[in-house]
């Protein structure tokens, strides 16, 4: 750990129970403060976040000077990361064969989460994403993105403009339920106004068995 603080004074009682001059330290005037995880740095080298900052109020970024004091280079890449979270989440949704309106819940969940952190300037932690998905099973999406190997960091800055792209389509009616990301929407789905159809391309391997069985 590496903190830059001001110089502070407080009091004290001594032994004496006289009042004395007392040099103190106060973490909530701790201007900037960086954090450099060995471990992480050692053991996953897909990681881009084994060095994180302590940053002033409304995400106000890491004074240039404190970064080249440490001699580091800002290297996230937060579009590319919040990406490969949600396609984990996705994973995970599909691999749990939830129902709509439970998936449902939980997107709305992980977009807030991220939202709010970002509001914050603060990045997103999958342990405290996990518990939040899943009360009951506070550790499953974080095995998940363990078990399937992600290379995601424990902690991910969130993108805005990514997540804005993760708005789902959904829709249900007579036995027939339809789900979809919103960023598949004219590159994998397309949809034609004018005869009110959805052309779906690359269609998941455990329906297409499941047609092919039936055609047999």
């Amino acid at each position: 750990a590496i903190a830059l603080l001001h110089h502070s004074e407080g009091v004290a009682v001594n032994d004496a129970l006289d009042v004395t001059a007392a040099k103190h330290l106060d973490l909530s005037q701790l201007h900037l403060a960086a954090r450099i995880n060995i471990s992480e740095w050692r053991n996953n080298a897909n990681s881009k976040q084994y060095i994180s900052f302590i940053k002033g109020k409304n995400g106000k970024k890491v004074s240039e000077y404190f970064r080249d004091f440490i001699g580091c280079q800002e290297g996230v890449d937060g579009p590319g990361e919040t990406r490969t979270l949600l396609k984990a989440f996705s994973d995970f949704v599909e691999s749990e064969d939830l129902p709509e309106e439970q998936a449902r819940e939980k997107t709305k969940t992980l977009v807030g989460y991220a939202s709010s952190q970002a509001k914050l300037g603060e990045p997103m932690t999958l342990t405290e994403l996990s518990g939040l998905i899943d009360e009951e099973r506070p550790k499953a999406f974080y095995d998940h993105i363990r078990n399937k190997d992600y290379g995601l960091s424990p902690e991910i800055p969130a993108d805005k403009r990514t997540l804005n792209q993760f708005q789902r389509f959904t829709g249900r009616a007579e036995g027939l339920s339809i789900s979809f990301e919103a960023h598949l929407l004219g590159s994998k789905i397309e949809y034609d106004e004018s005869t009110d159809t959805l052309v779906i391309r690359n269609l998941p391997t455990q329906l297409t068995d499941q047609l092919k069985r039936r055609k047999n």
